[in-house]
């Protein structure tokens, strides 16, 4: 009888397990990074979900501000942070990672809210041929690294005469785009009619010191295309959460590839950081006298002093 409910019990936590990964991973965002939300089922504990999301049971905890000593409850909504150690956005093996577009934004997007990933990696895992997607449809966006978990892989490999010139924004992107800055202007009215704060805030500065993620995929790059511009440019800035923690800096030029990495020097004090194209500028109202625009995270690493315009040096 022992031998016959031992079984049982384990049938029933297959059955259990299976369920719980016939939902597809969604990916989420925050000032941390990207994210997945797991519910905790019975018996989770932290070391349950360290082994099934392959991350640190530790670093975990830490993430979500929780005392390991006291367990995880029922039903309790627990944040996964996706790095460099469990989430991957090359190749194309692993347990998909999806997003679901707005009806306003395409794939130009979609990779500048999620680490810059590579439009042309995007065009292979979900079969698509342009910048458009569809509202709601789930779009892959990486991987996740998990012995614990079902893994697929998809054949092929990126074909860069898809989307062979520099991935526009599309009308809708654009739209969405303009409407944000125009609310965005009119908070900063509405901030400068107020009495200035009293305290001062210590400037944000990103964690990793250096020139930043991408200065070995420079290096690379340059071995198969030598450095052929060499320009001094009008920058702006732009907001993202990247950058802070993973030193991954990106920018925004017209007529070069994106997934190109750039040089970008600050003349002032000779700092520079390597930062990946996600897209160009053209055709967008806010864009208009800049000849590129940098992340708020790269900016803060070449230690831009000017919150509007300022003068940097790109070589690619």
């Amino acid at each position: 009888m022992s031998t016959r409910f031992f079984f049982f019990l384990v049938l029933i936590f297959s059955v259990q397990f299976l369920q719980a990964q016939k939902a597809d991973l969604v990916v989420k965002s925050s000032d941390k990074g990207l994210y997945l939300e797991h519910k905790v089922a019975p018996k989770e504990s932290f070391y349950a979900l360290g082994r099934l999301y392959n991350v640190s049971p530790k670093s975990l905890a830490s993430y979500n501000k929780l005392d390991m000593n006291k367990g995880l409850q029922i039903d309790q909504k627990i944040r996964i942070p996706l790095s460099d150690s469990n989430f991957t956005q090359q190749g194309g093996s692993g347990t998909p990672v999806y997003y679901k577009p707005t009806d306003k934004e395409g794939l130009t997007t979609v990779s500048n809210k999620h680490n810059g990933v590579d439009i042309a990696n995007l065009t292979w895992w979900n079969g698509l041929t342009t910048n458009e997607v569809k509202k709601d449809t789930k779009i892959i966006i990486g991987f996740l690294q998990s012995k614990e978990m079902k893994s697929i892989t998809i054949k092929g490999s990126p074909d860069p005469g898809v989307i062979v010139a520099p991935v526009a924004l599309t009308e809708k992107e654009k739209e969405g785009e303009e409407k944000e800055a125009e609310a965005e202007l009119k908070a900063e009215k509405k901030e400068e009619k107020k009495d200035p704060p009293t305290v001062v805030k210590e400037e944000k500065k990103p964690l990793l010191p250096g020139n930043g993620y991408f200065k070995k995929d420079f290096e690379q790059q340059v071995k198969i295309i030598p450095v052929s511009k060499d320009e001094t440019v009008t920058s702006g800035i732009f907001k993202t959460t990247s950058g802070w923690t993973d030193a991954k800096y990106y920018l925004l030029i017209d007529k070069v590839a994106p997934g190109t990495i750039v040089k970008v020097i600050n003349p002032s004090n000779n700092k520079s950081i390597y930062a990946k194209v996600l897209g160009e500028m053209a055709g967008i109202r806010q864009n208009e006298g800049y000849n590129i625009r940098i992340s708020n995270a790269g900016a803060a690493a070449l230690e831009v002093t000017e919150e509007d315009k300022f003068i940097v040096k790109v070589n690619f």
